[in-house]
């Protein structure tokens, strides 16, 4: 849907270092949707475009400044919204403005964090890195700022 709309709607924008809050968008939309749809101001699909921009725009900058932070010159993007044609193309701007280089993996890849995971397995690994196989666990709501990067100087 959200390709088929044209009118943009300003929806709030919450990004607090590289942190995002998404729920401020959706009780928003949640609440004017209702009557912009009713009065004919704005089409679903517009809302949907609207959606769409607004946290993607929010994904982009909260990675170019974690790229920034970094000295990467590179962006993978992996997960089910990584299958997105338009957070590729706005990923992809954002990177050659850069001078950085984007690689967006297929839907064969994009079902879950699991190749982002698994490339950060390996770079430790290669780095000397292991965990004893007794300490390994999971953490749902691991932050990624809390990971230590030992591979990089």
């Amino acid at each position: 849907m959200a390709e088929k709309g044209k009118k943009f709607l300003h929806l709030p924008y919450t990004v607090k270092g590289m942190d995002v809050s998404f729920s401020g968008i959706l009780s928003n939309i949640e609440k004017q949707a209702p009557h912009l749809i009713s009065s004919k101001q704005y089409a679903p699909e517009d809302l949907c475009y609207s959606l769409q921009e607004t946290i993607f725009a929010m994904l982009v900058e909260i990675k170019e400044r974690a790229m920034s932070h970094c000295g990467s010159q590179e962006v993978l993007i992996v997960g089910g919204v990584g299958c997105n044609l338009r957070l590729q193309e706005m990923m992809n701007i954002m990177s050659e403005e850069r001078g950085a280089k984007l690689y967006a993996t297929d839907e064969r890849f994009c079902i879950d964090n699991g190749a982002m995971i698994a490339q950060a397995g390996i770079e430790m690994f290669q780095n000397g890195t292991t965990t004893p196989w007794d300490l390994v666990t999971c953490t749902q709501r691991y932050r990624t700022d809390e990971v230590e990067v030992t591979w990089r100087s």
